[in-house]
């Protein structure tokens, strides 16, 4: 059985920061290079714990730890801790760079790489940041030191085992021996260090000398690079905007409508893309939605094109697929297989009647719907569910609209499942196989599945697709989704955007929007 793994809005937004696939984009300016000295960079939220492998940590593990494999901006694998790789659907190696260092001074061995990754993926350690990245399937780990190997074995078939296994930021075997000394001090192999922590921030990191291991040969001797990388607490994204205005800080992830206040400003910007309003229907036994013609029908009758303008704003591009643009495997698929057609008339064919402007019902019982949201998942989701609501009110449906706080939202989906309709924002998963747990298996508490979709279509496809290594399979996977469009499983409502954005400095950015430590140079 896989292995746990957090709800869907936490396991989402670790994905985007550990699962290391997809596209991203670098920076650009043209002022000359500052050697040594400090970056400021907004973080959104406080870290309370900077564990690589736990919930909080795992995002910020990118500064202080190095994984097997790194990234191009593009999301083509390099060289990382490893020089050379190869991979199967069941089995993988890893061939490590002689002369890697912990931050001790300790060599790092393949003994050790090996310790870590059985740590990161003992269940009964519950370390939610690793478990989202890793396999969901179990495996076990193995190490030649004499050869400086290191092999992964699975007990079932995981297509993507050099971007899971392979992106693990490895802890070294001192911070395994204490691991609570990781939530206030960093034992890894990266180019920077935490040198300086401060409960609610800021938190500051100072550069390695002779650090030169890093993605594709990175190294810290590089001009420009900062020694000292100071992350800030900034909530919201306005202060955010307004302090890469006035230079109180240097690199800041900005959206909405404050990326317009920023152009003109000589900032330099990589874009980040996600998905807005990802919707599930709650298809356990007794709801309504179960009913696979009324989820259909009611899809077929929503405005897609006025449901992406509100999302994102302005003029939106309806989402094409679950994941966001440039994930692994994404395609444009749902305009081709989600349910287009006259929903009234399919209402009535279904046995749904109406008399004038009253309720719709089937057998004397009314349409009635539970659409819930939260603020807290992005700024546009209310109005979103608002103007769905509308739609399907106008068909004769009716809907009790509620906006929930990001905790009861949880609740709903994962303990009570009073819901029909749930719209939420994520990233997305940069890897399909994210996905599964959510659209099959089990429902809470066993599992994941917490709108109960059954699609014995995406499921047969999905078990051919897990035998097809990495990206030879996409054709594969691009099947396992259209399943879920044309049976309405889910709606992805928009394309979104946002963007990082640097004053003074130039970086490279992965999926998600995540920055790579030794990519960032510092301008005058």
């Amino acid at each position: 059985m896989p292995r746990r793994t957090p709800p869907v809005v936490l396991a989402a937004a670790l994905a985007a920061a550990l699962s290391g696939c997809g596209s991203g984009a670098t920076s650009s300016t043209t002022t000359p290079l500052v050697d040594r000295g400090t970056v400021r960079i907004a973080e959104s939220s406080e870290t309370p714990s900077f564990d690589p492998y736990s919930a909080f940590g795992a995002s910020q593990a990118r500064y202080a730890y190095d994984s097997l494999v790194g990234l191009a901006p593009d999301g083509t694998p390099v060289t990382g801790l490893a020089t050379s790789w190869h991979a199967t659907a069941t089995t993988a190696s890893f061939t490590l760079r002689p002369g890697v260092t912990c931050s001790d001074g300790t060599r790092l061995t393949a003994s050790a790489v090996s310790r870590a990754l059985t740590y990161a993926s003992d269940p009964d350690h519950q370390l939610a940041g690793a478990q989202t990245v890793l396999p969901n399937v179990p495996f076990t780990a193995s190490a030649d030191d004499r050869a400086g190997t290191v092999s992964v074995r699975t007990a079932a078939p995981f297509p993507f085992l050099v971007r899971t296994v392979g992106l693990l930021p490895i802890v070294c075997p001192a911070g395994l021996d204490r691991p609570g000394l990781l939530e206030r001090t960093t034992q890894g192999t990266g180019p920077y260090v935490l040198t300086r922590y401060t409960p609610g921030g800021p938190y500051e990191f100072t550069v390695r000398e002779g650090y030169d291991w890093g993605p594709a040969g990175a190294t810290t001797a590089a001009r420009g690079l900062p020694e000292r990388l100071v992350l800030t607490v900034v909530p919201q994204t306005s202060t955010a905007a307004n302090l890469l205005l006035t230079g109180g800080i240097e690199i800041a992830h900005v959206s909405g409508p404050d990326r317009s206040r920023l152009d003109g400003h000589g900032l330099s910007a990589t874009e980040v893309t996600s998905v807005v309003g990802l919707t599930f229907f709650n298809q356990r036994p007794g709801r309504a939605l179960a009913d696979p013609v009324l989820r259909r029908a009611l899809v077929a009758g929503l405005d897609r094109q006025g449901l992406a303008n509100v999302a994102v704003g302005g003029r939106g591009s309806p989402a094409g697929d679950f994941g966001a643009v440039g994930a692994v495997c994404h395609a444009a698929l749902a305009d081709a297989h989600l349910p287009s057609y006259d929903a009234a008339r399919a209402l009535r064919r279904a046995g749904w009647t109406r008399a004038g402007d009253g309720p719709l019902t089937r057998d004397g019982r009314p349409l009635r719907l539970r659409l819930i949201t939260s603020a807290d998942l992005g700024p546009t989701l209310a109005s979103v569910a608002e103007l769905m609501a509308r739609q399907w009110t106008e068909l004769g449906a009716e809907v009790e609209l509620v906006t929930e706080s990001l905790p009861a939202l949880v609740n709903a989906m994962y303990r009570t499942a009073d819901f029909d309709v749930v719209i939420g924002s994520t990233p997305g998963f940069a890897l399909p196989v994210g996905f599964i747990p959510f659209f099959s298996g089990p429902a809470p508490a066993r599992g994941l599945n917490f709108a109960g979709v059954a699609n014995p279509a995406y499921d047969a496809l999905v078990a051919r697709a897990l035998r097809e290594t990495d990206t030879s399979g996409c054709s594969t996977w691009n099947r396992a989704a259209a399943a879920l469009f044309r049976s309405a499983d889910a709606l992805p409502v928009a394309e979104g955007r946002s963007g990082v954005y640097g004053h003074r400095t130039t970086f490279t950015t992965t999926f998600g929007g995540q920055l790579v430590p030794t990519s960032i140079r510092l301008h005058q």
